[in-house]
C-alpha cells in the first residue's frame, strides 16, 4: 500500500496574534527564573504564612479526613454541582437568618471559584438580560473582569473607583458615573478586600449605592473573593451582602473558598442569583445548569467536599473561622511593619495609606521606573500598576523590601 504524504505549503495559524500574558502568571515566571537567593515575589495572589508558604489549614487537614473516611467515589456530580456545599456557601455568604427565611428563592449553582463565578454569571446575563445592557466595573478591577465580559459578550465600561491623588475611593466619581448609568444597568462590586487596591467602602457608603440602586433599578453583582481578609470576621466582610438582601433588593453573588480555605488549587466556589418565587429558581438553575455543561460540564468536587465539611461541621468551622482571623490579623500586622520600616529608614514619603487598606492587597502608588529598578535591582517582583500583596510579605523579607521601595523613591514623588 502506497503512503501518501500530505504536504502543507502554508499554515492555518499564521494569522493568529500572541496572546497577550496574564499579569500574574507573567510575574509568576519571571520569579521562578530569577537565581537570586534574596527574590522577593509581592504578586503572589494567594495567602502566604510568616515563611513565606502557602498554608494547609488545620480545619482542612481535619475535613481532609473526614471525606476520605467516607471513602466516595469520582463520579460526575450534579451540573449544579455539590447541593450540600451550595447551600453551606450560601448560608455564609447570606447570613444564617436570611437563608433560612429565603433559602428557596435563591438560586445557587457551583463553580469554578470567583473567576467562574463571574464567567457563568455574565454568560447568563448576556443571555437573558435585555438587549445591550453594560455591566459597569470598577476603576481599576481585576484584569480578568473586562476579559470575561468580552468573552461573554457583555458590553463592560468603568466606573471611577479609586483616586490615585488621595489613594482612597473615589466616592464622588463612584456615585457620579452610576447615576449617569443608564436604568437597569449591571453593576459589579467588590464585597470587601477591594482587589487590587485594598481600599474598600464604608457601610455609609455602600448605604448610599443602594439607595442609588434602587432608584436606577440597577442589578448589583457582588465580587466576594476574600471574605474574612478584611476585617477577620466573615459577617462583617459580608455587611454589604446583609444591607442589599435585607432591603429586598435582588443581587448575584459570586463566592470564591480560594483564599479564605487556602484552595487555590481545588478551584471551589459558587455562583447565586436572588429570585421573585421557587419557581423562578428552579428555571434559572435550569439555565445555569445549560451554560455550565458547555463551559466545563461538572465542577470538580474534592474541593467542594472539603468546603462543605468544613462549613457544616460545628467544631471545623469555628477552627477555621479562627484560622481566617489569623490570617487577616497577620496581613494586618505586615501593613503596619512595612510603614514602620519605611519611616525607620526616614522615607520622606507619608506611607499611612497602606494601613488604611484591607485584605491582601495595596496599590502602592510608585511608577514604571521605579517598578522596573524594584525588578531588575532588588529582584523584587510585583504588577506593572505598583500593586502588591501584603502577603508576600513576612518578617524575614520585610526590612528587605522597605529598604528597596525607600532607595527607589527617596528622590522622586509617588
Amino acid at each position: 500500500m502506497q503512503c501518501l504524504k500530505v504536504v502543507r505549503n502554508f499554515s492555518l495559524w499564521s494569522s493568529v496574534p500572541l496572546g497577550q500574558l496574564d499579569p500574574i502568571s507573567g510575574i509568576v515566571a519571571q520569579y521562578e527564573a530569577d537565581n537570586s537567593p534574596q527574590k522577593v515575589n509581592l504578586g503572589v495572589n494567594t495567602y502566604r504564612d510568616n515563611n513565606g508558604n502557602p498554608v494547609v489549614l488545620e480545619s482542612v487537614k481535619q475535613a481532609l479526613r473526614i471525606v476520605r473516611e467516607k471513602k466516595l467515589d469520582n463520579e460526575y456530580p450534579p451540573i449544579e454541582g455539590l447541593q450540600s456545599f451550595i447551600e453551606a456557601a450560601i448560608k455564609v455568604g447570606y447570613g444564617e437568618a436570611y437563608y433560612t427565611q429565603n433559602s428557596k428563592n435563591i438560586a445557587g449553582c457551583q463553580v469554578l471559584s470567583g473567576t467562574g463565578a463571574v464567567r457563568l454569571g455574565f454568560e447568563f446575563l448576556n443571555k437573558f438580560a435585555p438587549s445591550g445592557t453594560k455591566v459597569y466595573v470598577p476603576n481599576p478591577t481585576k484584569n480578568i473582569h473586562p476579559i470575561i465580559a468580552q468573552m461573554a459578550g457583555l458590553k463592560s465600561q468603568e466606573y471611577r473607583y479609586f483616586d490615585p491623588n488621595t489613594r482612597q475611593v473615589d466616592f464622588q466619581g463612584l456615585s457620579e458615573d452610576l447615576y449617569s448609568a443608564p436604568n437597569g444597568s449591571i453593576v459589579l462590586l467588590h464585597a470587601c478586600s477591594h482587589n487590587p487596591t485594598g481600599c474598600d467602602l464604608e457601610l455609609f457608603q455602600w448605604k448610599q449605592i443602594l439607595d442609588l440602586t434602587k432608584k436606577k433599578q440597577i442589578l448589583p453583582f457582588f465580587d466576594m473573593t476574600y471574605q474574612g481578609f478584611t476585617s477577620g470576621d466573615l459577617e462583617k466582610d459580608a455587611q454589604a451582602i446583609r444591607l442589599f438582601t435585607e432591603a429586598g433588593v435582588p443581587i448575584i453573588l459570586g463566592q470564591s473558598f480560594d483564599k479564605n480555605m487556602g484552595l487555590s488549587g481545588q478551584r471551589t466556589g459558587c455562583l447565586s442569583l436572588v429570585c421573585s418565587n421557587e419557581k423562578e429558581k428552579q428555571i434559572v438553575v435550569s439555565q445555569l445548569n445549560l451554560i455550565a455543561r458547555s463551559l466545563w460540564s461538572c465542577p470538580p468536587v474534592h474541593g467542594a467536599r472539603i468546603a462543605e465539611t468544613i462549613l457544616n461541621n460545628p467544631e471545623i468551622y469555628q477552627l477555621w473561622l479562627g484560622e481566617v482571623r489569623i490570617m487577616a490579623q497577620r496581613i494586618k500586622n505586615m501593613r503596619v511593619s512595612f510603614i514602620k520600616a519605611l519611616n525607620d529608614l526616614g522615607s520622606p514619603h507619608d506611607w499611612s495609606y497602606i494601613s488604611k487598606q484591607f485584605g491582601m492587597y495595596s496599590l502602592t502608588g510608585i511608577g514604571p521606573q521605579q517598578i522596573k529598578e524594584l525588578v531588575e535591582k532588588y529582584h523584587i517582583y510585583l504588577l506593572s500598576n505598583g500593586g502588591i500583596s501584603i502577603a508576600g510579605l513576612n518578617d524575614s523579607n520585610i526590612k528587605y523590601v522597605a529598604k528597596a521601595f525607600h532607595e527607589v523613591t527617596k528622590h522622586t514623588l509617588i
